[in-house]
């Protein structure tokens, strides 16, 4: 577990743009169990993939026309809890953090992983997620 202190701005960087962070088991699941429209969830990081990559193309893509009705955020490695129930809702993809992952009336249909994530620029993972938005958010 990380201390708050480090990990609170990193965590800002996502609720200060309209995401609701989601600390506990109970928060998870009121949020998204019968979710209706669409919740884009993102499993923030500590890493360096999720400060130069993840975040920044996740808040860039939300600039779109079209874009997630419900903005929710994880931290892995902070809310242990919240983010393992999370996780139960993202299977069968295994373990991922940062990740990023797309539900429509709580079901999930787009999974962006790690391996999605790292070694490649905000700009593109925000143009992917352009895409998935057009496609789902309708």
């Amino acid at each position: 577990m990380y201390p708050v202190e480090l990990t609170k701005p990193m965590a800002q960087e996502l609720t200060d743009f309209g995401f609701e962070s989601l600390h506990t088991t109970e928060d998870v699941i009121n949020k998204l169990e019968d979710q209706s429209g669409t919740t884009l969830l993102v499993v923030n990081s500590i890493c360096g993939c999720a400060a130069a990559n993840a975040r920044p193309g996740v808040k860039s893509s939300l600039s779109n026309e079209l874009k997630p009705d419900h903005l929710l955020t994880v931290f892995a490695g902070v809310d242990k809890e919240a983010t393992a129930k999370a996780r139960e809702y993202l299977l069968p993809y295994p373990p991922s953090s940062p990740s990023i992952a797309l539900f429509k009336e709580g079901k999930l249909v787009h999974m962006v992983e790690r391996h999605h994530i790292e070694g490649r620029p905000a700009n593109l993972i925000s143009d992917h997620l352009k895409k998935v938005y057009e496609h789902f958010c309708q």
